[in-house]
């Protein structure tokens, strides 16, 4: 690692990051359905119909795996929590064992020096409130606060930050415009009530949790650089839409109690009835910011229906995921999430990392020098924000281990500690050890 500690401010943070389903194992400890189990049950939308049943048996080997993380050096762990393991049916009792397990998991964590960072909703929603519509229904807001009173009451009073959902675009859009993920729709209407309620919810349960005297809460967003790709005005116009609905829909709505104009021409023929109301709940205060950021892509128009543009394959290298490695793009959004709606709040890196075809060698080593130099030229590039008077304060690696990548099963590999899924062995790779010296 060409970084150390000592290449950062005093009090900036370093931490890895993982998320409920894609390790726990979702068939332990009496967590309800979700509508990731119901899509991955349906043939066609996952790699071989694998699901986050087992997982990386985190729920059981939690405490090994939270040594893993104290014994890389990191100051703090971003994990998520389940909606479906402390509230089955989505609302009503709530499960003991799984308040439980995350009480367990808290306790772990500080024990061993850690700082907990939670997000209370990474992508896996109760199948019963599925059922009534999930993120389209209107009532959703409401649910998703009662959820953060639940789960927030139990662990909140020992939480470092707590942030209520994670990527929203992928909450949304991803899911019911594309509809790569859970539920899987290819719907507009869907998409722009989906993508109101997402933002509604944030700010509920923002709300929820300042009542309940809790604090150092924030919104984590995953943004990606959108490039023309030709020189054409046409191309530009196409490239500021899918920048518009993909990176500025959330931050104009938290900051600015707006959406981007040329993303509402899509969308408010589908909005809900009355959304204009609600932006001084979304737009709640926060105490931070966090950015999750992996690629760009390359935008070309197209005459087809809105968003009337497709994505081009650029001509930078890629990661196992066919992502482009460009980590300017890293910057650039550093500097313009600042620049034009954060001012002087503190900005984190919450994810950035990189999949790759990483195998035990003979020997019983997993290199990965690949992972090493991507990390290695983004930390290039927070350094350079923060130098110019970015407030950035800290930085997550996605992600601690290999695991459920969603619609892509257990074959894209994103840790920093290989796992076996037949044994659930885990080998800390190259690229571990060279974060054990830079943060020692």
């Amino acid at each position: 690692m060409t970084f150390s500690r000592q290449d950062f401010p005093e009090g900036f943070l370093f931490g890895t990051a993982t998320s409920s389903y894609q390790i726990e194992g979702h068939a332990f400890g009496g967590a309800g359905s979700t509508h990731w189990d119901t899509f991955a049950a349906t043939p066609g939308n996952v790699v071989r119909s694998e699901n986050g049943d087992r997982a990386c048996d985190h729920y059981h080997r939690y405490e090994e795996d939270l040594d893993l993380v104290k014994g890389a050096g990191f100051d703090c762990y971003r994990f998520s929590t389940s909606w479906a393991r402390v509230l089955p049916e989505g609302r009503g009792t709530p499960n003991p064992e799984g308040l439980d397990f995350y009480d367990r998991l808290t306790d772990a964590m500080l024990e061993r020096g850690i700082k907990p960072c939670a997000t209370l909703y990474h992508w896996e929603l109760p199948s019963p409130l599925a059922d009534l519509g999930g993120w389209r229904n209107p009532d959703i807001p409401y649910w998703f606060a009662d959820f953060a009173e639940v789960i927030m009451g139990r662990i909140g009073d020992r939480m470092h930050s707590i942030a209520p959902i994670n990527e929203p675009w992928c909450v949304a859009f991803l899911s019911h415009f594309l509809g790569h993920q859970a539920p899987g729709l290819k719907d507009i209407r869907a998409t722009a009530r989906a993508m109101h309620h997402v933002m509604k919810a944030h700010g509920t349960a923002i709300q929820a949790m300042r009542a309940m005297g809790l604090n150092n809460l924030g919104a984590v967003v995953n943004m990606e650089w959108a490039d023309p790709a030709d020189d054409t005005p046409e191309a530009a116009e196409a490239a500021a839409l899918y920048d518009g609905y993909y990176n500025r829909f959330f931050l104009g709505g938290m900051f600015k109690k707006e959406y981007p104009a040329n993303v509402m021409k899509g969308f408010e023929p589908h909005m809900p009835e009355g959304w204009q109301d609600d932006f001084d709940v979304i737009a709640s205060p926060l105490d931070w910011v966090g950015v999750n950021y992996y690629t760009r892509k390359l935008i070309a128009p197209d005459d087809g229906p809105w968003p009337h543009h497709h994505e081009v394959e650029g001509p930078l290298p890629k990661t196992f995921m066919d992502w482009e490695i460009y980590p300017e793009g890293l910057y650039k959004f550093l500097k313009r999430t600042a620049e034009e709606y954060t001012g002087d709040l503190p900005l984190f890196v919450t994810e950035n990392g990189m999949a790759n075809a990483d195998v035990i060698q003979p020997d019983g080593t997993v290199n990965d020098p690949e992972r090493l130099d991507y990390v290695q030229k983004h930390l290039a590039m927070v350094k350079k924000a923060g130098d110019e008077g970015v407030p950035v304060n800290g930085y997550f690696l996605w992600s601690l281990l290999d695991n459920y990548e969603w619609s892509l099963g257990y074959e894209k590999r994103f840790g920093l500690v290989h796992v076996d899924f037949e044994t659930m062995k885990r080998t800390p790779k190259s690229s571990y050890h060279e974060w054990q010296k830079a943060l020692r």
